[in-house]
C-alpha cells in the first residue's frame, strides 16, 4: 500500500488543473486516498483509490497511507482537543475516514484529536439498507464537486451513501448510468431506485418521493417522482434516460 497516499485535510477540493482558479472537479475528506501521478512545488495530480478519479490537489498535508479503523457515521462530526467536550478543533464530515489509536471516556483519539464514539462506526461496518443515512444531506446546499456537509452535488449524494457502506460507486452520472445494470420502468419504480437524467441523478424514497441535491434550488431536496420528472423536462428539457436497480 505503500503507493498511496492519505488525505489529513477536513475537506480538500480536487481541481481539473493545476490552478485555484480552475474548476472544482471533486473533492477530498479526510482519509480519502490517493495515487500521485505526476508532482510540482505547488500541485501533485491525483488518481483517487476510491474511485479512480484523477484532478489537481494542491501539495500539502497529506500522509502515507494509513490503514483506517472507523468512519465518521453523521453529518458532520465534531474534533476535540482533548478527550471531553472542552475544546473543538475542527469537523470532519460524513464518511471521513480515521485510525483510532485511543479510548479515553466515550471518546476515540486520532491523529487530528479526539471525537466521540457516537459519531463513528468501525470500517467495516455495513447497513441492511446503503441509503438509510441519505436524508442527513437534506437541505444541504448545492456545490458542484462538492461531496461533505459544506456543499455536495447529485452524483456525490450517491456515490457517499453507497461507498459509506462499502460497496464501489463511481463518481460521475455518466459513468454511474453505466455501471448499474437493472433497468426499471417508472411504473415499477420503488425505494432505493435510482433515476438519471443527463447530466444528472436522483434517490427514489419510495415509489413518489425522491432525494436529490438540485442546483435550480441550491440545495439538497425531498421531491415528488413525478412532478420533478415534469419539473426538469420544462425548465431543462431533459427526460429521464434510466431508471436502476442495485
Amino acid at each position: 500500500m505503500s503507493k498511496y497516499f492519505t488525505n489529513i485535510i477536513a475537506i480538500k477540493n480536487i481541481y481539473k488543473k493545476p490552478s485555484n482558479k480552475s474548476e472544482v472537479v471533486s473533492q477530498l475528506i479526510y482519509g480519502d486516498c490517493f495515487s500521485i501521478l505526476k508532482k510540482t512545488n505547488r500541485w501533485i495530480k491525483i488518481k483517487t483509490k476510491e474511485d479512480n478519479y484523477n484532478g489537481y490537489i494542491q501539495n500539502q498535508n497529506y500522509l502515507r497511507y494509513f490503514k483506517p479503523t472507523h468512519k465518521i457515521c453523521v453529518l458532520k462530526a465534531k474534533i476535540n482537543k482533548f478527550s471531553n467536550r472542552s475544546k473543538k478543533v475542527n469537523e470532519l464530515s460524513f464518511n471521513s475516514k480515521i485510525r483510532v489509536t485511543d479510548n479515553k471516556n466515550g471518546f476515540l483519539k486520532f491523529s487530528n484529536g479526539w471525537i466521540s464514539k457516537r459519531q463513528v462506526k468501525p470500517i467495516n461496518f455495513r447497513e441492511k439498507n446503503p441509503f438509510k443515512r441519505i436524508s442527513i444531506f437534506k437541505n444541504i446546499k448545492y456545490k458542484w464537486g462538492g461531496k461533505s456537509y459544506k456543499g455536495i452535488d447529485c452524483s456525490a449524494l450517491i456515490q457517499i451513501c453507497l461507498n459509506f457502506n462499502n460497496k464501489y460507486c463511481p463518481r460521475d452520472t455518466k459513468d454511474q448510468v453505466k455501471y448499474f445494470k437493472k433497468k426499471v420502468k417508472i411504473k415499477n419504480i420503488k425505494k432505493n431506485d435510482i433515476i438519471f437524467w443527463k447530466g444528472h441523478v436522483a434517490l427514489a424514497l419510495s415509489n413518489k418521493k425522491l432525494i436529490h441535491a438540485y442546483g435550480p434550488m441550491k440545495k439538497t431536496v425531498v421531491m415528488n417522482i413525478l412532478k420533478t420528472i415534469e419539473r426538469i423536462n420544462n425548465t431543462a428539457k431533459l427526460k429521464v434516460t434510466q431508471i436502476k436497480r442495485l
